[in-house]
């Protein structure tokens, strides 16, 4: 009987139904509903196991669209550029951005006659016994016009002369050729007469067939020296006395041997006076086309020359000073 009573006294505990209705506003939303623990520690689990697992899904998308977005390495997008640009220029061009062609240059090669025949040739400067007579190769165009020899302001001819010793006292001006046989005992002719622009515009053949006109010169003024002013000239009379052409180590600058003197008289069947001809020196071309030896290198080769000039003027000097001094004993 004590335990019944107990029980019915015992107060009401109200359930959780009522207890939520009692505690929470009316319009409140609904709490989350009970959630079992062992569920949740599954679920939670698993969270954690997909978290660690990568998104293959989003990484596989990722990389797709790294690959069409990356740039092409520099090698190739030079010359797709290249080639964009190539194809821009050439369909976005017209006639007014297309250059001007240059206009061609004129030929170097072989002038005929008829060129220049509106220039004269120039008249030599020779007398007898001279001790040395200079060839040049053929007159250049302002040479022709003013009717000077080596008369263009780039030609050394005149500096040379004077600083060998030739012309000793002063370089003379081209137009003072004319005092050359009488003051110095030095002349002037070419093997060649016609003028052109350049030596290329002659031939080899008229070059060749000069030489034998220019044989029959020295022959009759009878100098001791010919001065060939340029390796070409050397080469061309070469060619006329040999018929072939003359080989590198045949060349030499300076005096050739005395076999090679030009103009020689009184060979068999010959009625003139026997002549063992005019030495041959070769100097270098005076021209400032001619770059292929210093100034100081053309100097030394023309100073052996003027050093023979000023040993013959002396012998002669003398020669002719003991004349005059026999003239007056008689």
């Amino acid at each position: 009987m004590a335990r019944k009573k107990s029980i019915a006294h015992k107060p009401k505990t109200p359930t959780l139904e009522n207890e939520s209705l009692h505690s929470e506003p009316r319009n409140s939303p609904a709490s989350d509903p009970p959630v079992d623990d062992d569920a949740d520690k599954n679920v939670s689990s698993a969270t954690k196991g997909d978290l660690d697992k990568p998104n293959t899904s989003k990484t596989t998308k990722q990389h797709a669209e790294s690959i069409t977005s990356a740039p092409l390495p520099p090698s190739s997008t030079c010359r797709r550029s290249k080639r964009k640009q190539t194809t821009e220029k050439s369909t976005s061009k017209s006639p007014s951005d297309t250059p001007l062609m240059k206009k061609p240059r004129p030929s170097k090669g072989y002038a005929p006659p008829s060129t220049y025949a509106h220039l004269n040739g120039l008249t030599d400067t020779i007398t007898p016994n001279l001790l040395c007579l200079f060839i040049g190769l053929n007159p250049g165009i302002q040479t022709a016009t003013l009717g000077h020899p080596y008369a263009h302001p780039s030609n050394h001819f005149w500096r040379l002369l004077h600083s060998s010793g030739l012309t000793p006292h002063r370089q003379l001006a081209p137009a003072e050729y004319v005092i050359l046989p009488k003051e110095y005992d030095l002349g002037n002719t070419n093997i060649v007469d016609r003028a052109t622009r350049n030596g290329g515009e002659l031939s080899k053949d008229e070059m060749v067939a000069g030489a034998g006109v220019l044989d029959k010169k020295i022959r009759k003024s009878r100098p001791e020296v010919v001065c060939l002013v340029g390796k070409s000239i050397w080469e061309a009379v070469w060619k006329w006395k040999y018929g072939k052409a003359m080989k590198a180590h045949q060349f030499k600058y300076g005096f050739q041997d005395t076999t090679e003197n030009m103009g020689k008289s009184g060979g068999f069947g010959e009625t003139e006076t026997p002549w063992p001809g005019a030495r041959v020196f070769v100097a270098t071309s005076t021209s400032g086309l001619a770059a292929t030896l210093s100034m100081q290198q053309k100097q030394e080769i023309w100073r052996e020359l003027g050093e023979w000039v000023e040993k013959r003027r002396e012998e002669r000097k003398s020669v002719k000073n003991e004349g005059a001094d026999k003239s007056t004993l008689l």
